[in-house]
C-alpha cells in the first residue's frame, strides 16, 4: 500500500514537469520581450516634465507647480548627427506651430510707396519784364491767376526817354532825303525799345507823340505771380509778372535714401490724387535728382505729366506706388520676416535637417539685404534648396537655448536653461512666430504699460529728455507691477522673455545722458512692444505700426502710436514728419 502511494506521488511530479515544460514550449514565444518590458515599466514609473520648465521632473502626470501646465512624458533622448543641432519630434513640431519653406531663388522685387506734390513744369515758367522804364499807368492783367495769350497788351507804360526819342524820330524824318543815316538810326532806336515797324510808321505820319507805350506778352500762361502795380516806376529789364504754362507739370516724388537702390529712371508709376478720388494715373519716371536734400534727406524723382485740361494743379498732394526690382543682386533669396531672428547686431535663421533619426534644425547666421515689405533679401548665409523654419522660430530657439544648444543668443551654445532664467537677450527675442490671445486681466495689467510708453514716444518728439527719462523711469515701474502669473501656457515663456527685455532697455534709458542714447534704447523698447502687441493682441484700442526708414543710421525703426499722424520720435523737431505707417493693430 505505501509502494503504491510513492509511484503514485512520483507520477504526478513527473506529470507537473511535464506540464510545465509544454506551456513553456508553447507560450515562450509571446512573452513579452526585455525591451517591451523595459517600454511598460517607462509608461508606469516614467518620468513627466513641463514643456515650458523642463528642470520640474515627476514619475507622474500632474500640473507644473510654476505655470499650471499639464506635465508630459519625457521621451527618450536620442543622439543626433549632429551635436550643435537642436531635434525636435513631429508633435513637438506640431504644438509649437513650426512651418517650414524651401529657399529658392527669386527676383528680389519691392512695391514702395511714395508721396508727393505736383508743381509746375520749370522749362515753361516764363518771367514777363518790362523793355520800357518809366511810370507803370495802367495793368490791363491785374490778379493772381488769370490767364494771358502771347501778344496780349498786359500794361501801358509812360517813359519820357521814349517821348524824347519820338521827337527826334520826327526832326530826323523832315530831313531823310539829306540825312538818311540820322533818320535810319533814330528809327532804330526805337526798335530797340520793342516799338514795332507799323507803331513807328503811325507816329511818323500821324506826328503824333505816343505818351503811353504797350507792353505785349511773351508768352502764353496763368499769371503764378504779380510784382508790379499799377503807379511803380519801373527799370528796363525789371519783372511785372511771372507766367507759367500749366499744359504740362511735373509729380515730383519724394525718395528716401533707403528707397534709392530700388528707383531708377523709366519706372513705372501708380499714383492718385487726393483731391481727386477715385481715378488713378500712371506715369514713368523720367529723372532722379542727383543730390539729397540736406534738411529733409530725400532726392526727389519727377513723373512728366500732359494737363491739357488742366485738372492736376500744382501743389496738390500724391500719393504713388513703384514696383521694383533691387540692383544689389542678380541671384536673390528671399525669406519671410517670420523666419529671421534679429538680435540687432546678428541675423539668424534655423535650418531643417532630416535623418533615418528624426527632425533637427541648426543655427545658421545670415546677411540680411533689402526688406520687401514682408521678406527679406537673404545676401549671403544660404544655399538655393536648403529649408528653413518660417514659423515657430522662437519656440526653436527657446528649446536651444534650454538644451544649451547654439541659439540666437548665445551662439556657441551654453549650460542649459534651468528656472525661469530666459537668457541674457538684447533687442527683439521674440520674432512674429506665434499669436497667442491673453486674458483680459493680462490685458489690464499692461495697460499702464503702455500708458507710460505713449508718454515716452511723446516726450521723445517734443526733444524733452528728462521728461522721457522720468516716463521710462514710470513705464519700468509699471511693469514690475506686472503679475506673471496672469500668464499662463506658452504665453508665460514668452512673457518672461518680454519682461527681461523690456526691463533691460528701460534701465538703459534711464541712465542716458543724451536724448540720442534715449532714443537708442526707445528703438530696441519699440521693437518688444510692437511684437508683444502682435503675439498678445495686448492692447484694446488700435494703435498704429510707424516705421522711419532713415533711424538707426538708415536701417529703419518702428514705433507705436495711437494717432495715424506721423510724429518722428527718432529725430523729433528736426524731421517731426518723417515715417509712414506699415500696420494697423485692432
Amino acid at each position: 500500500m505505501k509502494k503504491l502511494q510513492i509511484n503514485v506521488l512520483v507520477i504526478a511530479i513527473g506529470m507537473l514537469f511535464i506540464g510545465i515544460l509544454a506551456g513553456y514550449l508553447i507560450f515562450r514565444n509571446d512573452s513579452p520581450s526585455q525591451d517591451e518590458h523595459q517600454h511598460d515599466l517607462t509608461e508606469v514609473n516614467g518620468v513627466w516634465t513641463c514643456s515650458m520648465h523642463p528642470q520640474i521632473r515627476q514619475n507622474e502626470p500632474g500640473s507644473c507647480p510654476i505655470c499650471g501646465m499639464d506635465l508630459i512624458p519625457v521621451e527618450n533622448e536620442e543622439e543626433n548627427l549632429d551635436p550643435m543641432a537642436i531635434s525636435m519630434s513631429p508633435t513637438a513640431m506640431q504644438l509649437a506651430n513650426v512651418q517650414t519653406a524651401i529657399v529658392g531663388g527669386s527676383d528680389a522685387s519691392k512695391s514702395i510707396k511714395l508721396t508727393g506734390k505736383i508743381q509746375s513744369d520749370e522749362r515753361k515758367i516764363f518771367t514777363q519784364t518790362t523793355h520800357i522804364p518809366g511810370r507803370i499807368e495802367q495793368l490791363t492783367v491785374n490778379f493772381t491767376g488769370e490767364y494771358i495769350s502771347k501778344g496780349q497788351v498786359i500794361a501801358y507804360v509812360y517813359s519820357p526817354e521814349l517821348v524824347t526819342a519820338q521827337q527826334e524820330l520826327l526832326q530826323a524824318a523832315k530831313i531823310k532825303d539829306s540825312q538818311p543815316q540820322l533818320f535810319q538810326a533814330a528809327k532804330e532806336k526805337l526798335r530797340n525799345w520793342k516799338l514795332s515797324s507799323s507803331q513807328i510808321d503811325q507816329i511818323i505820319e500821324s506826328g503824333n507823340l505816343l505818351h503811353n507805350f504797350p507792353i505785349n506778352a511773351n508768352s502764353s500762361g496763368y499769371v503764378t505771380e504779380k510784382l508790379a502795380n499799377a503807379g511803380d516806376y519801373v527799370s528796363l529789364g525789371q519783372p511785372l509778372y511771372t507766367v507759367s504754362d500749366l499744359s504740362k507739370v511735373w509729380v515730383l516724388f519724394d525718395v528716401y535714401e533707403s528707397d534709392l537702390n530700388w528707383i531708377k529712371k523709366g519706372d513705372e508709376v501708380e499714383y492718385s490724387v487726393q483731391s481727386i478720388p477715385g481715378k488713378t494715373f500712371s506715369g514713368k519716371i523720367s529723372y532722379i535728382d542727383p543730390l539729397i536734400d540736406p534738411s529733409t534727406r530725400v532726392a526727389q524723382a519727377r513723373v512728366e505729366v500732359s494737363n491739357s485740361d488742366l485738372s492736376l494743379k500744382p501743389e496738390m498732394f500724391v500719393s504713388g506706388t513703384i514696383k521694383s526690382e533691387s540692383k544689389s543682386s542678380n541671384n536673390s533669396m528671399t525669406v519671410p520676416k517670420s523666419a529671421v531672428l534679429w538680435t540687432g547686431k546678428r541675423s539668424v535663421v534655423y535650418v531643417k535637417s532630416s535623418s533615418e533619426r528624426g527632425i533637427s534644425f541648426n543655427l545658421r547666421e545670415v546677411t540680411l539685404g533689402p526688406a520687401l515689405g514682408e521678406s527679406y533679401v537673404i545676401e549671403s548665409g544660404l544655399n538655393e534648396g536648403e529649408e528653413i523654419a518660417i514659423n515657430g522660430t522662437f519656440s526653436i530657439d527657446a528649446a536651444a537655448q534650454l538644451a544649451g544648444k547654439p541659439s540666437m543668443m548665445s551662439p556657441d551654445g551654453g549650460a542649459p536653461m534651468t528656472g525661469h532664467d530666459h537668457g541674457n537677450m538684447e533687442g527683439s527675442s521674440m520674432p512674429s512666430s506665434t499669436n497667442l490671445t491673453i486674458s483680459e486681466n493680462a490685458k489690464k495689467a499692461l495697460k499702464p504699460v503702455y500708458d507710460q510708453y505713449l508718454l515716452l514716444k511723446d516726450k521723445l518728439t517734443q526733444d524733452d529728455l528728462e521728461a522721457a527719462k522720468e516716463a521710462a523711469s514710470k513705464m519700468d515701474a509699471s511693469l514690475k507691477q506686472v503679475n506673471m502669473a496672469l500668464f499662463t501656457g506658452e504665453s508665460h515663456n514668452l512673457w518672461m522673455g518680454f519682461d527681461s527685455n523690456l526691463k533691460k532697455a528701460l534701465q538703459t534709458a534711464q541712465s542716458a545722458k543724451s536724448i540720442e542714447e534715449l532714443r537708442k534704447s526707445f528703438q530696441h523698447l519699440s521693437m518688444e512692444m510692437v511684437t508683444m502687441t502682435e503675439q498678445f493682441h495686448a492692447y484694446t484700442g488700435t494703435l498704429y505700426v510707424q516705421h522711419c526708414p532713415m533711424a538707426d543710421s538708415n536701417k529703419g525703426a518702428d514705433w507705436l502710436s495711437l494717432d495715424q499722424n506721423i510724429v518722428n520720435p527718432y529725430f523729433g523737431q528736426s524731421m517731426l514728419t518723417c515715417g509712414e505707417v506699415t500696420k494697423t493693430l485692432n
